[in-house]
Order: structure tokens, then sequence, then C-alpha cells
């Protein structure tokens, strides 16, 4: 906000207004060419004068504190700030997977029988899928800013006694805690971004950055953390976080403004209060949500969509499949480039990189798609000029065919000992880039059909993610045993050719089951 009255010009919201009254008696009348005061305090009292029964808004279309109103360059600072934040705290997941053979060696953990070493990345999991549903509507209420700053230091807190450990459970139960913080962390990025951003081609394209610092992250930890135990202890993977994440905080105190509207405005109401006295609240500080009430928005609703919502339930096991077979790479490459290449944690944890090149090259392909969904409004006939949902699939189709089967069934047929490690290296950037493009796709169709049942939609497809990451995983390293390389990422390809034709059906039928969709009819496509 400008400090000063000498951003006042004939075309200012002010310029209509030479002087005004404070009050129906005449008591600090302002004339604005003669008031040499601070310009917030002008416009505090501004919006105190025009305030509505009391309420305070924006004032106007053009107020430049509201959030859609902010220049360019500071929403795409905020975004690109949240986004790396993002895929800085997703790399908590996974960056220990490959020091599992160190830990267990500390703590005297065997995998013979079972992985109890993906103990601690389940509980991560577990953390996950619990706390955003019900930290997030909090944050709504309370605001972005602080609850994110708070967080994030909790974050910092509990990876102190994961480097310190001295036994397998301390790792175990404080991996639940720092899963939920990343969780929240990683999740609210979306909030920010719809906070921020009005529909169009910068909130689409800001959505698919979210999707890919997500999947980044993730696929990036095995990375750093094979670099790291070249060098140090698997303690360092930690430590190292630690450090990292502690230079950033400054940076995000520093950075990160408030993005949420109704906590700015009630930021404004209190600031006038106490300048004039004059009893002016945002519309928020006089509406009170029950726990039960939001009980029944962050744990009910998205239970209840689930069951009755089919695209709900599909698409969450489609994305679910994907962010599944994420967390299964960490433990499937190390058995396979093990057991063929005879490669130890270091290049087997380099060569997951693959998958990162594959989501980098679907969130550049993610342009050309944003280009199809925004041309598809010239023949939307339901509501003219307004894109068509299931244009949002349309990468989706190939991604899904060719990049994650087509991808799954190459890194399966070219795991042999013959074949150069290359050739299955390929497959995997091939998943990765399938993996990019359902689940964009996903969250991009769910955000133009459900409208203001996003959140619970978006939740119960995350709590679905976070299922499938904690416990699918326990299952890789019988399956490869036991079914071998070949046939065991055969039979993930399968099941992602299965899926596959979920957006097929939503092509041919998508306007029929989004009039028969209660969810929709009330507050979807043609609301929003």
């Amino acid at each position: 906000m400008v400090s000063s009255m000498k951003d006042y010009s004939p075309t200012s919201p002010f310029a209509s207004q030479s002087s005004w009254k404070l009050d129906e008696a005449g008591h600090s009348n302002y004339s604005l060419h003669q008031y040499n005061g601070n310009y917030d305090d002008v416009l505090d009292l501004i919006r105190a004068e025009r305030a509505s029964r009391n309420f305070i808004d924006f004032n106007g279309p053009q107020d430049r504190s509201n959030p859609f109103n902010w220049p360019i360059s500071k929403k795409w600072r905020v975004t690109l700030l949240v986004c790396f934040m993002t895929l800085a705290v997703q790399i908590n997941g996974t960056e220990m997977t490959s020091a599992a053979e160190h830990i267990n060696e500390s703590f005297r953990v065997s995998d013979e029988k079972f992985p109890h070493s993906y103990w601690p990345v389940l509980s991560w999991n577990l953390g996950g899928a619990a706390a955003p549903m019900l930290a997030l509507p909090l944050m709504e209420r309370f605001g972005v800013r602080w609850s994110y700053f708070s967080i994030y230091v909790f974050l910092i807190i509990f990876l102190i006694p994961q480097a310190l450990a001295q036994n397998f459970a301390t790792l175990i139960v404080t991996r639940i805690i720092t899963g939920a913080c990343s969780g929240v962390l990683a999740n609210v990025t979306s909030s920010v971004v719809s906070d921020i951003w009005r529909e169009g081609r910068s909130k689409s394209f800001a959505t698919s950055l979210w999707i890919w610092s997500l999947l980044a992250g993730l696929s990036t930890g095995p990375v750093l953390g094979s670099v790291t135990l070249k060098y140090v202890s698997w303690r360092w993977i930690f430590l190292s976080e630690i450090i990292l994440y502690s230079a950033l905080l400054p940076i995000l105190f520093l950075a990160l403004p408030e993005v949420r509207s109704d906590v700015i405005l009630t930021q404004n109401a209190k600031r006038i209060r106490a300048k004039t006295g004059k009893p002016v609240y945002a519309r928020t500080e006089k509406s009170h949500t029950s726990f039960s009430a939001i009980l029944a928005d962050t744990l009910v609703r998205p239970a209840r969509m689930l069951i009755t919502e089919p695209v709900v339930l599909f698409f969450g096991f489609w994305s679910a499949f994907c962010i599944g077979t994420a967390f299964m790479f960490t433990q499937s490459i190390v058995q396979v480039y093990g057991g063929l290449y005879e490669w130890g944690y270091f290049p087997t944890g380099i060569v997951q990189i693959a998958v990162v090149v594959g989501e980098a090259v679907g969130l550049l392909a993610s342009i050309y798609q944003d280009e199809l969904y925004f041309r598809s409004g010239d023949k939307n006939h339901e509501i003219p000029g307004k894109p068509i949902p299931e244009a949002r699939l349309y990468l989706s189709i190939p991604g899904s065919f060719v990049g994650l089967t087509g991808g799954l069934f190459f890194y399966a047929w070219t795991s042999e000992p013959t074949l150069p490690w290359y050739l299955p290296t390929i497959g995997l950037g091939f998943v990765g880039f399938g993996m990019f493009t359902v689940v964009t796709a996903v969250t991009g169709y769910i955000l133009d059909c459900y409208a203001k049942y996003t959140g619970s939609a978006i939740a119960g497809v995350a709590f679905l993610e976070n299922i499938f990451a904690a416990f699918l995983p326990l299952a890789t390293q019988s399956l490869y045993r036991d079914l071998g390389f070949s046939w065991a990422s055969s039979l993930l390809g399968f099941l992602a050719l299965a899926l596959s034709f979920i957006p097929l059906v939503l092509q041919a039928k998508g306007k029929t089951i989004r009039a028969k969709s209660k969810f929709i009819a009330l507050a979807g496509y043609e609301e929003t």
C-alpha cells in the first residue's frame, strides 16, 4: 500500500469526493486534496464511512488490498514461493527411502520377511492424509500467512528428533507429525492460487505448477538422499532438511503475505475500529462456524462424495494409483536396478531423476493443454464462451494410455539383465509424464465441476491418494520378488490400462453424468 497521498489523481476512486464526513454530525471533516496524513488512514476512514450496516468490504473493484488486484509480478512471486515450498516439504516424504538399508543397520531392523523399513514413510503418509482435512478449513478462517509460518516452524522442530533418533519407534512417531505438517503446507498451495488468481490461463498454469511441485518433490527425494549418503551418514538427510528449511524461514516470513480476502478485511476492520472507534466489522467476524459444522465439511461431506459421486470415486482411484506408483518406485527401482545391474543406493537413487524429467515434460505440455481447454468455450452449447470441463482431459488420454500404461509396460519388459540400463529408465520418464497429466486432469476437472464443493471433492481424492501411497508400496517387495521384475510391473501396467478408460467415458458421457450429479447441480458447472 502506498504510504502518502501523492498517488491521488483525478481518475482515482477518491476524485469524485472532494470532501466527506466521518459522521452525520460533521465531526472529522476531511478534504482529500488538503489532507497531509497517511494514505492508509484516509482509505480506512473511507471504508468505515461506506460500510453498509457496519460491515466493511473492499473499496471498489480496484482496491489494491484485494489479492485479486495485486500486481502480476507480486502474484507470480507468491505463486513461485509457495510452489517451491511445496516441492521442498514433499522431499521430506521420500528422501529417507535411499537410506533404508543404513537405517535398518543402525536400529537392527530386517526387511527379509516384511519391508519394515517402510514404516516411517507409511506413517508420514498417514499424517498427510488426516491433517489437511481438519487444518485447511481452519486456515481458511484464521488466515494463511501466520498459520503457514507456524506449521512450518513445527515441521522443523520435529525434524530434530528424526536426525537424533536413538530407536526406530522415534522415527515412526515423529514422521507422523512431519507428514501432517507437510501435507497441510503442500495442499494449502492450491488455496493460495485460488485466492490470488482469477479464472484464466495464469490460474490454470499456476495450478499445473503446484501439481508438478507435489510430484517432483516426491520423485526428487530419493535423488537427494542418495547424494547425501554418498558423503555422510543417513542422519545428515534430516540434518540437511533442517538446514534447508531453516534457511528458507526468513524468506517465507518476509515474502508470504496474507492471501485470504476475508482475513484481510478482518484486519482492516480491526484497524479502523482502533483508529476511529466506529463499530465496523468484517462479515466473517460476525459469523461463527461450529466445530460440528467444520467436522461435517471436512469429514462427512468428502466421505459422502466418495460414495455417491462416481466422478470423485473413479478419479480418486485414478489419481491415487499415480501417487501410489510414485512411492512404489522408491522401492521397486532399488530391487530392479540392484538385481539387474548390481547397483548400490547411489545410482538407484540418481536414476529416479528420470521420473522428474518426465513430469517436467508434462508441465510444458500442460501449456498446450490449457490452450485446448480455453478454445473449447467456442464449442460450448450449454454456456457459450465457457470452457467445457471435459476439455481438461484431452492431454490425460494419451498421457494415461501412452505415458502411464505404456511406460509401465516398457519399464517391465526392458527390465532384463541383457538390456542396457537406460531402456527401463526411458520407461520411468514416460511414467512420470503420465502421472503428471493424470493428476492435473483430475484436479482441473473437479475444480471446474464442483465449485463450492471443490474442497470436499479434492479432500476425498487426497484421502485415497495418501492411503494408496501409504499401503501400496508395502506390497512392492513381495510383488517383485514373487512375480519377477517384468510381470510385477506388467501387473501395474494392466491396472493403469483399466483406469485409462475413465477419461474416455467422461468424454462420451460427461454432460449426462454432470446432469445426474446432485452436488454439481447444487453448486457446479452452471454456477461457476
